[in-house]
């Protein structure tokens, strides 16, 4: 579809006015769609009736291959935690870092990616991340100790970052524009068909004796070796070529991915689009301080970097990586369940994320972030809820054995405050739903799986033999706590989970955009790693259903930013787009259509009409 823009009036320093007209592509421009109603179409939009090449799916897969690994790992360490903390011990402080480790070395490498990316090419980043992620793989499943597993977890995190800038750019520039976003939502997917996979592997490998966690977290090299082979025998990113001067091997690229069908144009097109950016992109002085110097700019990123912080602010990967923990500390006693039913939760947050995707251009940026985000409100407050009835309705404590290391658990008169003190843990007989001969004793020194001493010191599967319970309470409540995890996903994941992405890659100038979408995804990291590394001691000081409240307080706040500050640019070209942030930034969720420009198709393009022209100029005399 070709565009046909009016004259604009510009004025000198002066103040006399001038007219810039069109220059002579535009008015070839105008004439080629014009002669489309005598000829064949060619270039894309013959590509639109066409099926496109297998070869782009094949690359497309390969790509999100990147954003697969991604999702696995935020996912894998869910269960995997969970056999972690009994076999090797871990304190919540380690529990945290083992966990905020890979978020923190993911924000550093997506920062200094895009660097890398101008450097190296996409290609050779992804190689990179892959390789990367492969060699952190094999030192997870091979770890010795704790502080190995931290360096596995930290090599793991800087592949994740590299690919998670790379893969979505490598997509949008190799995909054709009728077929884009498609193709880049096929990223999205694949993250949360990787936390999917996770959980399965995770409940199989559940039933390992010893080591199980060590097969969960080293099966994520399969997937980055597959990555890495494929994309020995894929091609650079044409535009990227084109940007270092290698016109030869662009135009041999373009071809390749295209199967040969309308090259030339499209070679020429992207050549001459490259060539006008350059030319309008304005000089002087870092991009970030123009941007904040420019009120639109600055508002944007206002609006950009508040929906990622609240995203993950709303707890999402509190959820995500502490899923089976969440269970259990909901009161499923074991292991292996907590695990499957944590595979139901990623399973809901794939499932919706696919809603997501056929929602967002039927009712819009906007309305779709305020409907998740108030589910979002609503199942955090569900999961507080949960929470707080099993803390109301929490099991006492009836014995209390007297020795001198048990001088501070012995002083806490239910399971509840007990177990949110990390040293000790419920020992417990119970008849049916009844629980009784109950105690609060430390917790063992070599792993929190038994008691340090006492009758649950040494734990057998025989029925007349207590429970140890460490980090839950025996409740009759835990389908509250799971309904709300499932709700939480399934509100969020349509909206928040994947709008903050889609608004902030629309709302920034071409200027400003590369800028503006680092800024609001560091913003993004920052807050993943302060919420993941901050969980579970807020929840041992706040208490379960106290850390809950917090989170359903900032959806809360969330929500009122979203209601005030976002606008909607649904069906907007991303040249207008600025004009809605030209206002106050509290009155950007106001409708905005006055200030939009209308176009209606004449002749193959876009030319507006006399009667849009005449509104235009008078918008402007304004």
């Amino acid at each position: 579809m070709i565009s046909c823009w009016k004259e604009n009036p510009r004025h000198d320093e002066d103040g006399v006015s001038h007219v810039i007209s069109m220059d002579s592509r535009t008015q070839e421009a105008v004439d080629e769609g014009e002669r489309r109603f005598t000829r064949p179409p060619s270039g894309d939009a013959a590509g639109r009736g066409a099926s496109p090449p297998v070869f782009l799916y094949v690359l497309a897969f390969f790509s999100a291959l990147g954003g697969f690994l991604f999702g696995y790992d935020t996912g894998v360490v869910s269960g995997a935690m969970l056999l972690l903390k009994e076999e090797m011990n871990l304190s919540a402080l380690w529990q945290e870092l083992l966990v905020s480790s890979t978020v923190g070395a993911a924000a550093l490498s997506a920062l200094g990616g895009g660097s890398l990316n101008g450097w190296l090419g996409r290609r050779a980043c992804i190689l990179l991340a892959s390789l990367v992620f492969s060699i952190g793989g094999v030192i997870m499943s091979l770890a010795p100790d704790k502080v190995v597993l931290l360096v596995g977890r930290v090599t793991v995190g800087l592949g994740i970052g590299i690919a998670s800038m790379t893969v979505p750019v490598y997509i949008a520039e190799v995909s054709p524009p009728h077929r884009r976003g498609q193709l880049v939502t096929v990223n999205s997917l694949f993250i949360t068909g990787g936390q999917f996979a996770a959980s399965v592997v995770d409940g199989a490998f559940s039933y390992v004796s010893r080591g199980g966690w060590r097969f969960m977290l080293g099966l994520s090299v399969l997937p980055a070796v597959l990555q890495f082979v494929g994309f020995l025998f894929l091609p650079e990113s044409p535009r990227w070529l084109l940007q270092k001067g290698r016109s030869q091997e662009a135009r041999r690229a373009l071809s390749r991915i295209r199967g040969g069908r309308g090259v030339d144009e499209e070679y020429d097109t992207i050549r001459t689009s490259m060539e006008e950016e350059a030319k309008e992109a304005p000089g002087g002085g870092l991009v970030l301080l123009r941007m904040f110097a420019h009120g639109p700019t600055r508002r944007a990123l206002v609006v950009g970097c508040g929906l990622q912080m609240f995203q993950q602010l709303a707890g999402i990967n509190t959820v995500m990586y502490y899923s089976a923990t969440i269970l259990q500390m909901g009161g499923v006693q074991d292991v292996n369940q907590a695990i499957w039913l944590s595979a139901a939760t990623s399973a809901t947050n794939f499932v919706f994320t696919l809603v997501g995707v056929w929602l967002v251009e039927r009712v819009g940026r906007r309305r779709l972030t305020l409907g998740s985000l108030s589910g979002t409100g609503l199942s955090l407050t569900v999961l507080a809820v949960g929470f707080w009835l099993s803390a109301r309705y929490s099991p006492s404590t009836t014995l209390h054995p007297a020795d001198a290391q048990n001088s501070t658990c012995r002083l806490y008169g239910s399971c509840e405050l007990c177990v949110l003190d990390p040293r000790c843990g419920f020992c417990y007989r119970e008849n049916g739903s009844a629980v009784f001969d109950s105690s609060c004793v430390p917790v063992g020194q070599a792993s929190t799986g038994h008691a340090a001493w006492g009758r649950c010191s040494n734990q057998s599967a025989a029925t007349s033999s207590p429970t140890w319970a460490y980090n839950y309470c025996p409740t009759s409540y835990s389908w509250v706590v799971l309904t709300g995890l499932l709700l939480y996903l399934a509100f969020f994941a349509p909206g928040m989970g994947t709008m903050p992405w889609t608004v902030n890659s629309e709302i920034y100038p071409l200027w400003a955009r590369s800028t503006g979408n680092a800024c609001s995804a560091g913003v993004n990291w920052t807050c993943n790693v302060l919420v993941s590394l901050t969980f579970l001691h807020v929840a041992q000081y706040l208490t379960y259903y106290g850390a809950f409240f917090v989170y359903t307080g900032l959806a809360a706040l969330g929500l009122l930013f979203v209601l005030g500050c976002l606008p909607e640019t649904q069906g907007l070209p991303l040249e207008d787009v600025e004009s809605l942030f030209t206002g106050p930034l509290c009155s950007c969720g106001a409708s905005s259509s006055a200030r939009h420009v209308q176009y209606s198709r004449l002749n193959g393009s876009n030319a507006p009409s006399d009667d849009e022209d005449e509104d235009e100029d008078a918008t402007e005399a304004d």
